[in-house]
């Protein structure tokens, strides 16, 4: 039988739907049994023990915990010995199941939301269910945990009092190429995810858009058992990707702030190195080896990379 409970509406996206009224909704968030509420519960990106004592207890406390990947998380549920009820709750099943679990909060359910890793709506499933329920006038309760862009930007080496964190690079390269060069010239370090598998790729549009001595770091597989941080100029980096037969795990990619020399260079990565190549015979005089192994250095690449790139141009 279906069940006959009206759901509630989530078709409505605007700002005053989202916050019906400027009354606040008070709780005590030190209570030591969870009440009916949306708790939104940080979890371990890697290391099983980078979770607090008050999550775990949470896990234990509530009614049911709405899961990512529910297989993902009953690793970690097993692993602290927490039995609590769990369903699934992951991009394709979001929109009905948000209003499922809203009617369970109002009827006095204690929900907590968590994901595979990490804190809930960060480039993962939760903005739907979290907006639903503040919309109902339902307790959102944030319970702190690991967050990866987070972890990998505090041991980066770059500037911490201000920057910019924007999800995952687009997949895309055009989208990709138009995404850096919005921030050519910031002056704060942006923070990205990108897939393993991408990587490479974005670093040579980084080079091209943003200059091969753009500063980057390349953070991957954070706390986990193979954890590395690759720190550079762009170009640096790039190559000692490239000399690896693969490059596998979770990355955050950290980009620098602009800087007066990466702008220079980046101007210059547009020219083809055909055309880099005639500018520097004509005002140089200096035949077309001399040319090439010129512009090879100038653009951090090997000068037979320079000749393929010079026999595309022809």
């Amino acid at each position: 039988m279906k069940d006959a409970r009206p759901k509630p509406d989530d078709s409505k996206n605007s700002e005053t739907e989202l916050f019906p009224a400027l009354t606040p909704i008070k709780h005590d968030s030190s209570a030591l049994t969870p009440r009916p509420a949306l708790y939104l519960v940080g979890t371990p990106i890697g290391n099983l023990e980078d979770i607090t004592f008050r999550a775990v207890r949470v896990l234990k406390e509530v009614d049911v915990i709405a899961c990512e990947d529910t297989r993902q998380t009953q690793k970690l549920l097993n692993h602290y010995g927490i039995t609590t009820r769990t369903v699934s709750y992951h991009e394709h099943n979001e929109m009905t199941r948000a209003a499922e679990l809203v009617i369970d909060l109002q009827e006095g359910t204690s929900v907590a939301l968590v994901t595979d890793a990490g804190m809930p709506g960060i480039s993962d499933p939760g903005f739907r269910l979290i907006s639903l329920a503040i919309r109902h006038h339902l307790p959102v309760i944030p319970i702190p945990g690991a967050s990866a862009f987070l972890s990998a930007l505090v041991a980066s080496g770059l500037p911490t009092d201000s920057f910019r964190f924007s999800g995952f690079l687009p997949a895309k390269r055009g989208e990709r190429r138009g995404t850096l060069e919005a921030i050519k010239t910031s002056p704060r370090p942006q923070v990205f995810y990108e897939a393993p598998h991408r990587i490479i790729e974005a670093l040579q549009d980084v080079c091209e858009v943003l200059g091969n001595s753009r500063r980057v770091v390349v953070a991957r597989e954070v706390t986990k058992l193979h954890e590395e941080f690759l720190r550079g100029r762009a170009s640096e980096v790039l190559e000692a990707l490239k000399a690896r037969d693969a490059v596998k795990g979770e990355i955050t990619l950290l980009i620098g702030k602009g800087e007066d020399g990466d702008v220079e260079t980046a101007a210059l990565s547009r020219i083809t190195v055909r055309q880099r190549v005639e500018e520097i015979m004509a005002d140089e005089k200096v035949d077309e080896k001399g040319a090439l192994k010129k512009v090879a250095k100038e653009r951090g690449i090997s000068k037979s990379e320079a000749y393929r790139e010079l026999q595309r141009n022809r």
